[in-house]
């Protein structure tokens, strides 16, 4: 849909971080959905993590990098600390308001937005909080990329609330209050999702044989998880003819499995990609391990998928998730893949949702900043 052309353009500021492609990706998505509805729009991307200084920079960013390979059980535990455990993740919280909010205040103050879309959950909790104790008169808007785990993701302080999933919201509505704003909304996806594409022609446009079963295994954008180990299960079954890792940016991930199966004709070994509307669309399953937008991708594209090799942390639950509302199998080992496999295989494709009749993140934000700031939302209990 288009935005009607407004008297005085409307400054978006667009905060993300660079974390893995869960959080830059839907940024980029969303600015251009912006710039199509609204073309006068004046879009501001910022690394909200950036302006919240270094410290918070080292938890939230430069931790992740190593524990996410190495020592993944400190994920667990930090995760199981920081986020489930309700006074620790309250005191978290204050801390994080605390260091983080005085950087982003200086951040918007040099913007001069009229609204504030946050997809990154760390800022998206500062901006809550200073938003319930009048410290920012802009309004913000919670976009909402994962299914479950929503703690910082979702805020009493938010105007509004954008899902991608509406198994979501009533996740959202325990954090944030029953009195929460919350849109089930498409266009942090590329719209590339939102049009049929036809098995042939995504296969022929990735270089991949027309005939034969094909399953994508991916790792997300820092390339996560144990994708060997789910080549190795894929080469298990003679049913499929070829297995593509998606390494992401982890080149030495590529690297490395290009060497392993070097002399293996049924893998293939691809690094980041911007086809992931034709992947999926190309695959018969796939197999993924970080959870988040990707699992939301294969559902738009009616291809299978299994969570399998990095259950740590909020994937966990993610994965309990998956199973609760039925959405996405999840595998706990090789065998398990293995099973998995077989069953996503001998599925047919089934009509996906429409998500194109869904309203667009562009349209809900776009509404809400041609609103005059106001006072903020009364505090619900936390």
């Amino acid at each position: 849909m288009s935005y009607p052309h407004p008297i005085v353009p409307p400054r978006v500021l667009i905060l993300t971080a660079s974390v893995g492609e869960g959080h830059d990706a839907p940024t980029r998505t969303l600015a251009a959905q912006l710039r199509r509805e609204c073309p006068e729009v004046e879009v501001i991307v910022e690394d909200g993590l950036a302006a919240m200084g270094w410290a918070v920079r080292a938890v939230s960013e430069r931790a992740p990098r190593v524990v996410f390979f190495r020592g993944e059980w400190m994920w667990d535990v930090g995760y199981a600390a920081f986020a489930r455990f309700g006074p620790a993740r309250r005191l978290s919280q204050a801390s994080l308001a605390r260091t983080g909010g005085k950087g982003l205040l200086a951040l918007i103050a040099a913007a001069r937005p009229d609204i504030i879309v946050s997809l990154f959950p760390q800022t998206t909790e500062v901006l809550g909080r200073l938003r319930l104790s009048g410290r920012l008169d802009v309004p913000v808007v919670a976009g909402i990329t994962d299914l479950a785990a929503l703690w910082y993701w979702a805020t009493p302080g938010a105007d509004v609330h954008l899902v991608t999933h509406s198994e979501s919201i009533g996740e959202v509505r325990a954090i944030a209050g029953p009195g929460a704003e919350i849109h089930h909304v498409h266009g942090f996806t590329t719209p590339e999702f939102l049009e049929p594409r036809e098995r042939g022609a995504a296969r022929a446009a990735l270089g991949l044989p027309a005939e034969g079963r094909i399953v994508v295994v991916s790792g997300g954008g820092w390339g996560v998880g144990n994708v060997a180990q789910a080549l190795d299960a894929c080469l298990g079954l003679p049913d499929i003819a070829l297995a593509v890792c998606l390494c992401g940016r982890n080149d030495d991930l590529r690297l490395r499995l290009m060497r392993r199966y070097a002399a293996e004709r049924r893998i293939r070994v691809e690094g980041f990609t911007e086809q992931m509307s034709d992947w999926l669309a190309a695959a018969d399953a796939l197999v993924h391990s970080t959870g988040g937008l990707t699992m939301l991708e294969a559902q738009m594209r009616s291809c299978p998928a299994i969570s399998f090799g990095w259950g740590r942390g909020h994937v966990r639950l993610h994965n309990e998730a998956f199973r609760r509302f039925g959405l996405v199998q999840v595998a706990d080992s090789e065998a398990e893949l293995t099973a998995a496999l077989r069953s996503a295989l001998d599925d047919p494709r089934t009509v996906p949702f429409d998500f194109a009749s869904l309203p667009s993140a562009a349209s809900v934000v776009l509404e809400h900043a041609a609103v005059a700031p106001g006072a903020a939302p009364a505090p619900e209990p936390r």
